[in-house]
């Protein structure tokens, strides 16, 4: 092979070796910016279960209390149901005009209704 033949064939290496290398230095920044948008993404869906973590912990609390609610309005029901026949014993002595029936027996039925109604509230709990 003469000299000039050897040059040309090096200066095409050459030119091919610089080409490589752009090719190579383009790949890596792709590459680059391809980790920098998984990483975004990554960090975007921490805080977003983070946020759906905060409301799950919000809706618990939520159900905690209305648990809490629900067992004090059938707590409060109970005691109307007692105070309610404390009071249909003390009128017991009172008669209705045209009627055998006792006021008492006539409260207590109206009475025992409306607080079974009141009490058969399920509680639901986790």
């Amino acid at each position: 092979m003469s000299r000039s033949a050897v040059l040309s064939k090096g200066r095409c290496w050459s030119k091919n070796s610089g080409a490589t290398m752009k090719d190579i230095v383009r790949s890596v920044t792709r590459v680059t910016d391809i980790m920098g948008e998984i990483s975004s993404a990554s960090d975007e869906q921490s805080r977003g279960i983070e946020q759906v973590t905060q409301a799950v912990t919000q809706m618990d609390q939520v159900t905690q209390q209305n648990a809490a609610l629900v067992e004090q309005a059938a707590s409060a029901a109970a005691a109307l149901e007692e105070q309610a026949i404390t009071l249909a014993d003390a009128v017991a002595v009172f008669r209705l005009a045209d009627d055998n029936i006792t006021l008492s027996e006539s409260l207590n039925n109206g009475v025992l209704s409306v607080a079974k109604e009141a009490t058969s509230v399920e509680l639901y709990s986790k």
